[in-house]
């Protein structure tokens, strides 16, 4: 279809967003490393756990350092993964029942635990140094970007279709891309064009494609968002039939902007998946969209970005920096004076915060790890929204006084 708007209002500009779904090489890597930490930490919810993950051709490769009472099938562990995610069909060139699995699993380093261990007049320390970064704004209901939220969708909504045999012909890779138009104020306005790639059957037809994966997005975007000018790309190859590790190698922790904002907001560098709570990698990460996500739910911001950093072994984070981008109702300096006096940021405050030794973690490897309400996703609560207001408050007064 050809672009009639071929430019924009000046004032107007693009932001694109991708996501990629659970069949996804890299996500299977992410699947497979969360499942094993889930596995672990069922059994020992103390278990220190980093386990990378490696798929390609008929092969899973794990490796990483794993300490804990708990013990595991990790070959049976893999296999359910790679079931639950759809590859269970040897003509796809990777199933949960043939392919062959490597495992090279060592025990955490003493000299990192020594530094994030509890003791006797020491709290527990960060698992690592490092800069994580939170990020919420006001475009959706649940409080995240609009183009990184459409894009899970789309991936999400393909998966069921799958899964329920209504469009039998999809396979379980796929990736969605969204470009959405703001206006001079950063708000969406249109969809200016959608990407659609999906692994599909060989007897599919294109237009068969393009016509359901058309009419997917026409149910999912925002009312008012699809114009005469909105660009669709369907399959732009097409065909994809073979997909997941079979047509790629995927290794965990590759898709980290897919994980958290879709490239609205900045990110410390850190991957998530198959790292325990004591990573502060993913546990401060979770923390930091707590407070943007509180903050923003509070009225007091329509964007807000939050930084914290780390040293390993350390308690208490070294810095707290905010970013409202122009939208706050209060100075920033304010916010990340209340912030510390609101949330216990300490690696052992989070995880008791917001019951992270809990096996919740495979839910997380696709479909983002924000913006999402189903149980244990408790970084998303808006629970300090009047504590936050509280704390501004009596900052206020106080300064006044």
């Amino acid at each position: 279809m050809k672009n009639t708007k071929p430019f924009l209002d000046m004032a107007h500009y693009l932001f694109t967003s991708e996501s990629v779904a659970a069949g996804h090489p890299d996500k299977v890597a992410d699947t497979i490393s969360d499942s094993i930490l889930d596995a672990y930490l069922k059994e020992d919810p103390n278990s220190r756990v980093a386990c990378e993950t490696l798929v390609t051709t008929g092969l899973v490769v794990l490796a990483g350092e794993i300490s804990s009472k708990a013990h595991i099938d990790h070959r049976k562990v893999v296999r359910e993964a790679i079931r639950d995610i759809g590859y269970d069909d040897p003509s796809l060139g990777f199933d949960y029942q043939s392919c062959g699995i490597l495992t090279t699993i060592s025990e955490q380093s003493t000299d990192i635990a020594a530094g994030v261990d509890e003791a006797e007049g020491k709290e527990m320390g960060a698992g690592d140094q490092g800069i994580m970064f939170g990020y919420a704004c006001d475009e959706t209901k649940e409080l995240m970007p609009l183009p990184i939220m459409l894009a899970h969708s789309i991936v999400r909504e393909l998966r069921a279709l799958r899964e329920s045999k209504d469009l039998d012909y999809l396979r379980p890779d796929a990736k969605s891309q969204i470009t959405v138009e703001y206006d001079r104020n950063d708000r969406p306005v249109r969809l200016n064009s959608v990407v659609i790639s999906t692994q599909h059957s060989p007897k599919v037809k294109q237009e068969t494609l393009v016509h359901d994966m058309t009419a997917l997005v026409h149910q999912l975007a925002p009312h008012g968002f699809i114009d005469e000018n909105t660009l669709f790309y369907i399959n732009p190859t097409g065909r994809f039939v073979i997909g997941g590790p079979a047509g790629d190698t995927g290794l965990t922790g590759r898709k980290i902007i897919v994980d958290t904002y879709g490239g609205m907001g900045r990110h410390g560098g850190g991957a998530f998946s198959g790292k325990d709570p004591t990573k502060v990698d993913r546990s401060a990460s979770y923390a930091a969209r707590w407070v943007a996500k509180n903050i923003v739910g509070s009225g007091l911001a329509r964007r807000c970005e939050v930084q914290i950093s780390y040293a390993i072994g350390v308690a208490y984070p070294l810095s707290i920096k905010v970013n409202t981008f122009g939208t706050g109702q209060v100075p920033e300096s304010l916010l990340a004076h209340v912030i510390p006096l609101v949330f216990d940021l300490s690696p052992k405050g989070i995880i008791e915060s917001l019951n992270l030794r809990r096996p919740v973690y495979k839910a997380t490897a696709s479909g983002g790890h924000f913006g999402r309400e189903e149980e244990g996703f408790t970084w998303e609560r808006l629970d300090k929204v009047e504590k936050i207001k509280e704390a501004i408050r009596q900052a206020a007064y106080t300064t006044e006084g």
